[in-house]
């Protein structure tokens, strides 16, 4: 049974960790980590099966994770560390020079948690379709997940993962969407509209799930919904609702705070919003 309360104070935590990071370096990606906070706490300490002392590229024997849109990578590494897998206090060099915590993840820097580079947009899915035959043939059992976000889905190469996934029937794989409706250029629907998004996966031939990504008992029930449904011969998808600057009212509604750091008086502003629930790095 999962820890609801605790799960939302470490979603509360990595949004406070988010903003702490993007403004030392006065660099990164608030909008879209605020808003996958809890999507990243749900995944990491409740849904997936890991080994945060003992990461290894291939992640033989446990679930292994994707992040296809790298720019979110605020709120990943926050929960990389506040999971285990490296110290938190690593979280203060967040872009810095020399840093292994750089922007969008890459492999150079071996920082464990991250199996591939993602500051290329539209590639995960395809990553993780080989990572899961993989498994398959491998007889692991385990799963592997994935982020995108909606506007990354206007990328081609999705599409072809998608169609590949089903003809193949890679029923070990669970995707999600941060389906928040706006990208860095403005809303999705005025840049290039996705249409029906529920029907145009349920044509390339997966299972449909939609979730409020900003509701964690709703994420946590999705979740368990999608790993009931593994194993039928389909891949799945997850469209998840989610705001971006989730939990800082002057960076919710908009897409501005897509790529955009605060200063220090929007800093402050935020800080008063975020509480401390877990302890700052």
């Amino acid at each position: 049974m999962a820890d609801i309360d605790f799960l939302k104070k470490m979603a509360a935590q990595v949004r406070r960790d988010v903003i702490r990071m993007v403004h030392k370096p006065a660099s990164g990606h608030p909008g879209g980590s605020l808003g996958c906070a809890d999507f990243f706490t749900a995944l990491y300490f409740e849904v997936m099966n890991i080994d945060p002392k003992n990461f290894t590229m291939d992640g033989t024997g446990e679930d292994v994770f994707f992040l296809s849109n790298g720019h979110l990578s605020a709120a990943w590494y926050s929960v990389l560390a506040r999971r285990g897998f490296f110290e938190v206090a690593e979280l203060s060099t967040f872009r810095l020079i020399n840093s292994r915590l750089q922007g969008h993840p890459t492999t150079a820097e071996h920082l464990p948690g991250i199996r591939v580079a993602s500051g290329s947009l539209g590639q995960g899915l395809s990553v993780a379709c080989g990572a899961a035959l993989a498994k398959k043939l491998n007889g692991d059992k385990n799963l592997v997940y994935t982020l995108h976000g909606d506007g990354e889905l206007q990328e081609g190469q999705i599409w072809e993962a998608a169609l590949f996934a089903a003809a193949k029937k890679i029923d070990n794989l669970i995707a999600t969407v941060d389906y928040n409706g706006k990208q860095i250029d403005g809303p999705v629907d005025e840049v290039v509209t996705l249409g029906n998004l529920k029907a145009k996966w349920e044509s390339f031939g997966w299972e449909v799930l939609e979730s409020n990504g900003n509701d964690m008992e709703k994420l946590i029930s999705t979740f368990a919904l999608a790993k009931s449904k593994t194993g039928q011969g389909k891949p799945i998808v997850i469209l998840m609702r989610t705001e971006m600057g989730m939990g800082v009212d002057f960076m919710m509604g908009t897409h501005k705070w897509h790529g955009k750091a605060p200063n220090d008086e929007e800093f402050a502003r935020a800080m008063a919003q975020l509480p401390e629930t877990i302890g700052d790095f």
